[in-house]
């Protein structure tokens, strides 16, 4: 899934070019390549789709030259994540109707690869033999309010439990009494399940969406201008939301993979090397004072910045914007943004 457009990643993360196409870790890959990198070693390259917005399947087809053309796949509209699942289901199931897929957020980090990959084979396994929803459950390490929550029944010892309940970001206190509980795990966004167990329970929770999309001949010629039609009259939805808070066969696996859906400058912080003072850079010319904890990204690999006496500060230059804020607004930079568009409708900033 690489249709999202990242504003909390602003301003590095644009409408024209979001952050699942940067190399936000300065690491020689963007986020969408590392991605494809890390599910490769397992799935072969003419079984992996990308669902992407129509606007970056340019973008995906320039940093995914591996992948057939023809699964690179642009929706016409952001409707959340409920429809980009049936519709690939659908595509997938077309090909091969007992099919078992894996759904991958394309601008996540996973620091531990080879656990990973054991997990995604164990939930294949799982999916393949039996009528589950699986999904990756992140151990938690921080009782953080920006993520969703799963709750787990333990009842054995296994690789995997049954879910009981899905929470959306909660607030400092709930998220420090999950934390406590011990039966609590960070929802990752990673699913991995049989095409008919999803397709069915599209059927049952979100029956006018199924309805919709079996409308629609897949792999055909007619694909395209079918689902153009059909995309303004879904609702729109996430599959968390629609699906899997309903369904009642929905299992966690939990899984220690050095997880991070790098979705706040924060969360980069957090992942990048820090010099003596903890601050996080990756570019040259860069000359700090009496200044700690501050995570600082210049576009112009040859602009000389300095800075004095900030503590744990964001610090972005781009050819258009410059932003310098506390570490802890980073949840308000989507209302910078808003408030940016307001201040100069008519110029081309964003």
């Amino acid at each position: 899934m690489a249709g999202g457009i990242g504003s909390r990643f602003w301003p590095l993360s644009t409408q024209k070019f979001p952050k699942q196409f940067q190399d936000i870790l300065g690491v020689g890959r963007t986020m969408i390549q590392q991605t494809y990198d890390r599910i490769s070693k397992i799935i072969p390259d003419e079984n992996i789709f990308v669902i992407t917005n129509k606007e970056y399947v340019d973008l995906s087809h320039q940093q995914l030259p591996e992948i057939p053309q023809e699964n690179i796949v642009g929706e016409p509209l952001l409707k959340n994540t409920a429809p980009c699942n049936l519709y690939m289901a659908n595509k997938i199931a077309e090909i091969d109707p007992d099919a078992t897929m894996i759904v991958l957020p394309a601008d996540h980090l996973i620091l531990k690869e080879e656990t990973f990959l054991q997990k995604v084979e164990v939930a294949f396994d799982l999916a393949a033999k039996n009528d589950y929803l699986v999904t990756l459950g992140i151990t938690p390490t921080r009782p953080d309010t920006g993520y969703g929550y799963i709750q787990f029944v333990d009842k054995h010892d296994s690789d995997y439990y049954k879910v009981k309940t899905f929470t959306e970001k909660p607030i400092l206190e709930i998220a420090k009494s999950f934390l406590e509980s011990g039966d609590f795990l960070w929802n990752a966004g990673i699913f991995i399940w049989n095409v008919k167990s999803i397709i069915h329970a599209f059927e049952k929770y979100l029956p006018e969406m199924a309805q919709h999309f079996m409308a629609c001949e897949y792999n055909a010629e007619s694909e395209q201008s079918c689902i153009e039609l059909i995309y303004p009259k879904v609702q729109k939805i996430s599959i968390d939301n629609g699906i899997l808070e309903k369904a009642k066969n929905v299992y966690v696996i939990p899984a220690d993979l050095g997880w991070s859906d790098l979705g706040t400058w924060t969360s980069v912080f957090e992942n990048m090397e820090k010099d003596d003072n903890r601050n996080a850079t990756k570019q040259k010319h860069i000359l700090t004072y009496n200044s700690e904890g501050n995570i600082i990204n210049i576009k112009n690999s040859n602009k000389a910045v300095i800075v004095d006496s900030l503590k744990d500060f964001i610090i972005v230059d781009t050819d258009k914007v410059l932003l310098i804020c506390p570490k802890e607004h980073d949840q308000l930079i989507k209302d910078y943004v808003l408030d940016l568009k307001n201040l100069k409708k008519g110029d081309k900033f964003m």
